[in-house]
């Protein structure tokens, strides 16, 4: 499924009230991403080394700053979490679910394709040989593991097991998965905030650590209205 077939799924209005109660409190997240993609489009050419004017401005970011580095790494990061949506838009017809995972894709799809623009525009490669993190000089002793190269990334084994449920337990399931993505990922972002030098890509990163807070709080109110808590099960 690509993101225009999930446009193309938005529910028609007037499904619920509680469909809608779901609408109104998850339409945001999706209008920031492009209130930002709207924001950041000019400053990201002053971000690349030239202003509009053609002067030059801030400096292009090294290859091994933590400007790149979290460019890299958060759009990995953001490419799961784009994936897991869609496999739980494919397994539930539960309305508030379908609603957040729409969201969640359209917000981080964005962000990540600007994120790789912003690589492209410093004439830096998108991958990288250095460990995930490493930029953030924490000394983060993460183990990749099954496919998990940073904190809160799903496992493969995880992957499959949301790919084999369906309805409430496919909802279950993702979310306390997509809990655990976000928890990791405000981690990277509040990291990045903390150290960057690049206003454009700060503010970026603060709005990712905003946006993915809140939806942690609904996605664990959506877990207690399903009987559950946001702890992973063990696999």
């Amino acid at each position: 499924m690509s993101p225009d077939d999930a446009v193309e799924e938005q529910d028609p209005a007037g499904q619920g009230s509680t469909a809608r109660s779901g609408r109104r409190r998850l339409w945001w997240p999706a209008a920031l991403a492009a209130a930002v993609a709207l924001a950041l489009g000019v400053p990201a050419l002053v971000a690349s080394g030239t202003s509009a004017s053609g002067s030059a401005s801030v400096a292009v970011p090294a290859d091994d700053s933590p400007e790149a580095g979290f460019a890299r790494d958060m759009a990995t990061h953001h490419q799961q979490a784009v994936d897991l949506s869609f496999v739980v838009r494919d397994r539930t017809a539960d309305e508030p679910t379908r609603t957040l995972a729409f969201d969640i894709i359209n917000t981080q799809a964005n962000q990540r394709g600007m994120m790789m623009g912003w690589l492209d525009q410093w004439g830096l490669s998108q991958h990288s040989v250095a460990k995930p993190m490493a930029w953030m000089k924490m000394g983060h002793d993460y183990q990749a593991h099954d496919g998990s190269l940073m904190p809160g990334m799903a496992t493969n084994t995880q992957m499959a097991k949301l790919r084999s449920l369906s309805g409430r337990d496919a909802e279950v399931y993702y979310l306390q998965l997509m809990i655990q993505h976000h928890k990791g990922g405000v981690e990277m972002a509040q990291g990045y905030v903390d150290m960057a030098k690049n206003d454009v890509e700060k503010r970026l990163a603060q709005s990712m650590v905003t946006a993915q807070t809140s939806e942690v709080e609904l996605m664990t109110d959506m877990l207690k209205e399903r009987g559950a808590t946001p702890d992973v099960p063990a696999s």
